[in-house]
């Protein structure tokens, strides 16, 4: 991206405005699509590496309008709710697809979710049509459905991929000509919803942040030219479609720029991962720090995998939280030196900020880049919401194409956080004097010690420099004398000695602050993930709670 098409920063203030010189797609997901088919229609579309089927981009358009057709005959209307319930899949992209060209809502579910949850999306969004996978892990998805099935009067039809039924579906496209389906296609508007997706909320149920052709189709396309992409590119998906990072930055970055979309497999699996980047010759890899971390920490084990595995890999994308910089330097020593870190939030469609693969290493690592194409941010004042001066922090704020439509029909909470066009991500942000912005934590994560404001990932940084730790959590846990006390959950790395509290506050004393050294230190073999691969820190707070509750529990390491 050419960082002098964007306008100078303020000098004082914490409020940036995106490039505008590339122009917004004003135009729908479909009409993309067959854009992109007509422009490439051999080169390759679509990669499942664990069934090895492969579509080019003519043959891709050519079953997504099938399965529009089919959609259509089997009774589903543009506007009407689809539900979309299965891991990663080709079939999942090509329902993405087909719903957008007839007009019909995708509603993401989250694989992981049970049947209280599957209720709640089921009857808020009023689904008509559910696309199930058989199972996956535990999950039996059919029988889930039919057990809630009666408590959900708008479900008319439940469609399970693979085997007869989905084919007998798939042959009802034969009564829905062509031409009916360009009809219909040609009647959407760019600003049509076209997608809900169920923010993971940490209280209550979740909210169905509701989004456009022009909300989405945009982000994909931007998050590309960020990347580079062009039709030469081959992306490796490991992350899941039901969230942003999978079906926007991922397929529809693809769909946009006329690069190849791969599949590594139904769930995360660093195995499958590296061999579809290797198979494939990918030249673009996605995923979460541990994402990343579990792959590196595969090829150190030396099971049939090395970094000559990344070697075709030039860019990519992290996310959903800062990439630390010892996982930034092995990805640069392993040739990797475009990768990009990318910062948003499912209201937003994704991505508000981006890096460059020119930007310094400290800002790849210490920032989540600057302000993306045709958008504003801004910090501001959690309390005045008046924008704070460069280099303060405050609540991060996005205006422009990318802010949801609102959350499905509930305006009260939309109107909460979305005020004047501004969306407020609840995120702390810190923007320097060039723009870049460095996510401190949650507002609701931020400790509060003796009076100091506390963000823990400026102390997960600083643990993770230490040679035997792979991964660092920061929390706060309730403390009688100072309201709150910070505690660390590490992960070490193979045959490393054991730390305790002492080794910890060693390590920290003289180069942290004294109220930044944490009093509580957990070594665990894994944290507590979400299906996105972020870290439950709600969930580390919890046990960390109760281990102190337990008078120190087992393996639990206090510095008085």
């Amino acid at each position: 991206m050419d960082d002098s098409a964007v306008p100078a920063p303020s000098p004082d203030l914490s409020h940036a405005r995106g490039r505008d010189d590339i122009p917004l797609l004003e135009t729908t997901i479909g009409q993309a699509l067959d854009d992109t088919a007509r422009a490439h229609p051999d080169r390759e579309a679509l990669v499942e590496s664990a069934s090895g089927r492969r579509w080019t981009w003519s043959e891709l358009v050519q079953d997504v309008d099938l399965l529009a057709r089919a959609f259509i005959a089997s009774g589903v209307r543009t506007g009407d709710r689809v539900g979309i319930w299965a891991p990663n899949c080709a079939e999942w992209t090509l329902v993405q697809l087909a719903t957008a060209k007839m007009g019909a809502i995708l509603v993401n579910i989250n694989p992981s979710y049970r049947t209280h949850e599957l209720a709640y999306v089921l009857d808020q969004a009023g689904i008509s049509t559910i696309v199930v996978a058989e199972r996956f892990r535990s999950s039996d998805y059919p029988a889930m459905v039919e057990e809630v099935r009666r408590d959900c009067p708008t479900l008319a039809q439940v469609l399970v991929i693979g085997g007869h039924a989905w084919e007998e579906f798939r042959g009802g496209a034969h009564q829905v000509s062509r031409a009916r389906l360009t009809e219909l296609q040609g009647r959407l508007s760019p600003t049509d919803p076209i997608n809900i997706q169920y923010t993971s909320g940490t209280t209550g149920f979740p909210k169905g942040a509701t989004l456009s052709h022009r909300n989405i189709l945009n982000n994909g396309y931007f998050v590309g030219v960020g990347c580079g992409y062009t039709e030469e590119d081959v992306v490796c998906i490991p992350v899941p479609f039901y969230h942003c990072f999978g079906m926007v930055m991922g397929n529809l970055a693809c769909v946009t720029h006329g690069a190849c979309m791969v599949i590594p497999g139904p769930g995360f699996d660093p195995a499958a991962t590296l061999t579809a980047v290797r198979e494939e010759a990918c030249t673009s890899l996605y995923g979460v720090p541990t994402m990343f971390i579990a792959m590196f920490e595969l090829i150190d084990a030396d099971q049939g995998f090395s970094v000559q595995d990344l070697a075709t890999v030039r860019t990519g994308i992290m996310a959903g939280s800062l990439c630390p910089a010892s996982v930034m330097q092995r990805l640069i020593d392993a040739g990797v030196r475009d990768m990009t870190i990318a910062y948003g939030m499912t209201e937003t469609s994704p991505v508000s900020t981006q890096t460059s693969p020119r930007d310094p290493f400290e800002k790849k690592v210490g920032t989540v880049g600057r302000v993306g194409p045709h958008l504003e941010i801004q910090i501001v004042d959690p309390v005045t919401r008046e924008v704070v001066p460069r280099g303060e922090p405050g609540e991060f704020c996005t205006k422009g194409y990318s802010v949801m439509l609102g959350y499905w029909e509930e305006p009260e909470k939309t109107a909460e956080v979305v005020r004047d066009g501004w969306m407020a991500t609840g995120d702390i942000g810190v923007m320097d004097e060039q723009g870049f912005v460095e996510i401190t934590g949650r507002i609701k994560d931020m400790v509060i010690r003796g009076g100091e404001n506390i963000y823990p990932r400026e102390i997960e940084e600083f643990l993770m420099s230490h040679p035997d730790v792979v991964d660092a959590q920061v929390v706060g846990v309730p403390d009688e004398k100072y309201g709150e006390e910070l505690m660390a959950w590490l992960r070490l790395r193979a045959g490393a000695p054991r730390l305790d509290a002492e080794a910890v506050r060693d390590f920290c004393s003289g180069r942290l602050a004294h109220y930044k050294i944490p009093r509580y230190v957990q070594v665990a073999e894994e944290f507590p993930m979400t299906v996105t691969g972020k870290i439950r820190k709600v969930e580390l707070r919890e046990k960390g709670e109760q281990l102190i509750q337990e008078e120190g529990g087992p393996g639990l390491r206090s510095g008085a």
